[in-house]
């Protein structure tokens, strides 16, 4: 990774610049005389630290553009008003350092932000809030381990991500990640998926067939919504985390296996076992490590990180060209509630970019629900009729477009 240092203020810049080349960090540094833009483009530096003249517009214009790039932007500034302060955090300067600085600090600072953009790029969990910070950390702490993991948060937070980060980070990345989602498997079935079954264990089992537990031996089985297991169901799996052996169904030996079980829940699994519908032993022994994953709307610094890395995921996937949104409009995005979260924004981007209309987002682009701030949740949506400046983004549910 990349360090481009601008030499707005020298002496804080070359202190900056010999500290990470001794940390073994590659920099590279640019004066404002030099061509800025031609120098991001041979560089293509992962983060670059601003020494000075943050308010200018070419300053300004250099941090939203590398933004779009997914380039993280740190600034050093003369600037002590609070409020002046988050203007320059909301124009995307992600860490600030007011004048006279501590280099050491600086560099701490900037060896913290490398090190989650290369999380970040391994997990796919894009965001800058404290709050992801805390979930990043605690996912790197957590995937050199074989212990359990219990992941709560709400639909549409990117809990299998974290599974998936989990598994990546971890000494089983080379062996299988299997993911089932227990909510969506009928009853009648669900012991047959988990655990398998041998030949004329019940009527229409043909044949052999092995269940996810043994199919993920040596890796990682994610269980997404835990809570919907039935309690008969509940007692097998407990039998399975604790004794390490699965027993297919009609087998009459258990089969060792070597598993990392990492399970989910869109709610608190405690208040089930406290209702007396999850077994409170079973709960134990998921939740040995835990993650929580907010809801979108306590994150909200992490809306337009998430706007950007979805538009250039989309521009790629669908062959078009993307020409941009505007303040207003992202600050409507970023004061909707999203009630369905991660995936419902990345679901509005994803319409953004196939319906764009050939100019630059606005606020009347935007779905009723989000210029109104409504809470509906945008579902996948249709093509309809253009508005006045050509084909805006519409929503398919919850009270119009």
């Amino acid at each position: 990774m990349t360090v481009l240092i601008t030499l707005n203020d020298v002496e804080p810049a070359v202190r900056i610049n010999a500290e990470l080349e001794g940390e073994g960090i590659a920099t590279a540094v640019v004066s404002p005389l030099d061509d800025m833009r031609g120098t991001l483009k041979r560089e293509k530096p992962d983060v670059i630290v601003f020494s000075g003249d943050l308010g200018a517009p070419q300053t300004l214009s250099v941090v939203r553009d590398q933004l779009w790039a997914g380039v993280s932007s740190i600034g050093l500034t003369d600037v002590h008003d609070a409020t002046q302060l988050e203007r320059l955090r909301l124009g995307g300067l992600v860490e600030l350092y007011v004048k006279p600085v501590d280099v050491d600090d600086v560099v701490s600072g900037v060896k913290r932000v490398l090190e989650r953009r290369r999380l970040q790029q391994q997990t796919g969990l894009i965001g800058e809030s404290e709050a992801l910070r805390e979930v990043l950390v605690k996912v790197e702490q957590m995937a050199p381990v074989t212990s359990t993991v219990l992941v709560e948060g709400e639909s549409g937070t990117g809990k299998e991500l974290v599974a998936r980060a989990l598994h990546r980070l971890s000494p089983r990345k080379n062996k299988p990640f299997i993911a089932v989602n227990l909510g969506a498997l009928p009853e009648t079935l669900l012991e047959s998926e988990l655990f398998g079954h041998e030949k004329g264990a019940f009527t229409g089992a043909a044949e052999r067939r092995l269940g996810r537990l043994e199919l993920a031996d040596g890796g990682t089985l994610f269980l997404d919504e835990i809570g919907d297991v039935p309690m008969s169901t509940q007692v097998k799996l407990l039998r399975v985390l604790e004794d390490r052996e699965v027993m297919r169904l009609g087998a009459t030996q258990p089969i060792k296996v070597n598993v990392r079980v990492v399970a989910a829940t869109n709610r608190p699994l405690r208040e089930q076992v406290d209702e007396g519908s999850f077994r409170a032993d079973l709960f134990y022994r998921l939740n040995v490590l835990s993650v929580y994953l907010p809801p979108l709307r306590a994150r909200k610094t992490d809306i337009p990180f998430l706007v950007r890395q979805f538009i250039r995921e989309f521009s790629a996937e669908h062959g078009r060209a993307f020409l941009g949104i505007s303040a207003e409009a992202m600050e409507q995005l970023v004061d909707y509630p999203w009630p369905g979260n991660v995936r419902e924004l990345k679901n509005l981007v994803d319409s953004m970019v196939v319906l764009a209309p050939g100019r630059e987002i606005q606020p009347d682009d935007l779905p009723r629900q989000i210029r109104e701030g409504g809470s509906a949740r945008l579902l996948p949506v249709p093509l309809l009729a253009g508005r006045r400046n050509g084909m805006g983004v519409g929503v398919g549910a919850g009270g119009g477009g």
